[in-house]
């Protein structure tokens, strides 16, 4: 395999300099480390010949602005060398510097076609959106915790509304990326609009937030752009299982460090998940029922400090234990009561 992998060439300020190269391609890896448990965004500039793909856009703040800059200027690179961007999804810490870069460069900004009415925060859907968490959360059995985060969710749309995305955007099908050779594959799970690029030549894996190697990525509760809930963890499943079939010599995450044993850790992920749902199995054969019950037991006060997390976590493994046939439920006054199929 003839790679040069060059880490730390440079390192300063908390941003951490190297590059990949294989066959005429490069990837200068933009990584900002930070406090939080992802430990760093990561975003990637990708190069080959005259063409010069940003892959995610980091944070909308100086550190991911500066040091995108210093990656360009000591790789004798500018931002009007920039071809075009990606997103892998829509999260804030992924497309921060869209508008940004646009405004020195009119590049086109590729997208899933489920991103465009989240990037453009798109008012109707946005209420659908809202109207979803409310009847989700009753639905579960969240009480009050459940009412302040779907206050919480309403009240977002006018605080959030400068977030929308001014850039023009272009829907991205699923298939060839022609100039770059690059297979273009959706991947839901952590988000609905997630996609990943795989360079099959090099065994390059560009995942976003599907695989990262510290932690294992969140399947957020979402609905699709009909506002009918996506089971999140089932797609998530399913998009780790198809990375299984790929030659992946580095996956390039969203956050954290590059990984080389992919194949390894989606083994191991996938085991987490089952071991997970035997715990939410054993909580229901205790008397727990509803979600926010097995919510409460499971994970105590980190319920009531982290509860949009927490009840993705559990909503996804109850979906996933569902579809397998290991739980029913039913409809109890409204709140939705999970039985063990025996």
């Amino acid at each position: 395999m003839h790679q040069m992998v060059c880490p730390c060439q440079e390192k300063m300020k908390g941003w951490i300099m190297m590059k990949i190269e294989q066959e005429g391609r490069t990837v200068f890896p933009v990584i900002v480390s930070n406090s939080s448990s992802l430990k760093s965004v990561n975003f990637y500039l990708l190069k080959e010949r005259e063409t010069l793909y940003l892959i995610d856009a980091g944070m909308n703040d100086e550190a991911c602005w500066n040091v995108l800059l210093h990656t360009l200027e000591v790789n004798d690179l500018s931002l009007s060398d920039l071809t075009g961007i990606i997103l892998t999804h829509h999260h804030i810490d992924h497309v921060g510097l869209v508008d940004r870069i646009v405004l020195h460069n009119q590049i086109p900004v590729f997208v899933h076609e489920e991103a465009v009415l989240r990037l453009k925060r798109d008012s109707v859907f946005l209420e659908k959106r809202a109207d979803f968490f409310e009847k989700l959360y009753k639905e579960m059995g969240c009480g009050e915790a459940g009412e302040k985060q779907a206050r919480f969710v309403r009240e977002a749309i006018e605080k959030n509304k400068d977030n929308a995305l001014k850039t023009c955007l272009t829907p991205i099908e699923e298939g060839f990326l022609t100039s770059l050779s690059l297979r273009i594959i959706k991947m839901p799970g952590h988000a609905p609009d997630q996609i990943a690029l795989y360079d099959e030549k090099r065994g390059w894996l560009f995942g976003g937030d599907l695989l990262i190697g510290h932690i294992s990525s969140n399947a957020i509760v979402e609905p699709d752009s009909s506002g009918n809930r996506i089971m999140t963890l089932v797609q998530h499943r399913e998009s780790l299982e198809k990375c299984l079939k790929f030659n992946m010599n580095i996956v390039f995450p969203g956050h954290g460090m590059l990984i080389e044993n992919g194949k390894s850790l989606i083994q191991n992920r996938l085991r987490r998940i089952d071991k997970k749902a035997e715990k939410f199995v054993s909580a229901i054969g205790k008397g727990f029922a509803t979600a926010a019950e097995i919510a409460e037991s499971y994970y105590k006060n980190v319920y009531y400090d982290h509860f949009s997390l927490v009840m993705s976590e559990v909503i996804g493994h109850l979906d996933y234990l569902e579809n397998q046939g290991r739980v029913s439920k039913t409809k109890v006054e409204g709140v939705w009561q999970y039985t063990i199929q025996l």
